[in-house]
């Protein structure tokens, strides 16, 4: 994750990392950092499970303990949620804030082929995407990098989620979902 915030810094880009709450606690600098170097920050789960699977204490247990190390972190309270996988009608009413979806994912954690994952990526962009990927493999974060430097040689911008709704005169609220119509534009 550093070395991915080096390059984003270098690159004058801004992204939005969603965290798994079990990983927090032990890198509160690193959370800092991203928050600190303007990057929004978003919760993916404590422990990075199917949020459909859940009951409705156990939802709340994997997202309010993430809410709660995150707030005791930074100091704020204002996170999105990437659900792991998908979601139905009980995560988005349990939700209580925005909940965020991808227009792109190249499954980078699949093999770890940062070639592949470049080209897939620069081929499905479009003015308004949102790309998920993972810090998690070297591989990702240099085909992250990669990306962005190819794609700012296309025109294209990058900036975090709240940004990217912003511009288009769209606020996000409450437990909506949004994602992408396949003209760019984002949608609730």
């Amino acid at each position: 994750t550093t070395r991915l915030l080096d390059g984003l810094s270098e690159r004058g880009v801004k992204a939005t990392f969603f965290l798994i709450g079990a990983q927090i606690e032990n890198n509160g600098d690193v959370v800092r950092r991203m928050d600190e170097e303007g990057h929004q920050i978003g919760i993916h789960t404590f422990d990075h499970v199917k949020l459909t699977d859940l009951s409705r204490t156990d939802f709340d247990a994997q997202v309010e303990t993430t809410r709660a190390l995150l707030k005791s972190t930074l100091g704020h309270n204002d996170f999105l949620i990437r659900p792991p996988g998908m979601l139905d009608e009980s995560v988005k009413a349990w939700a209580g804030c925005p909940i965020i979806l991808w227009s792109i994912d190249p499954e980078d954690w699949r093999d770890q082929n940062t070639d592949r994952v470049v080209r897939e990526v620069v081929a499905g962009a479009r003015d308004g995407g949102i790309i998920l990927m993972h810090d998690i493999f070297p591989e990702s974060v240099d085909a992250a990098l990669q990306i962005v430097d190819q794609l700012h040689q296309q025109g294209y911008l990058f900036c975090t989620v709240d940004e990217l709704f912003a511009a288009r005169g769209l606020p996000l609220v409450g437990d909506r979902k949004y994602s992408l119509l396949d003209d760019g534009c984002p949608i609730a």
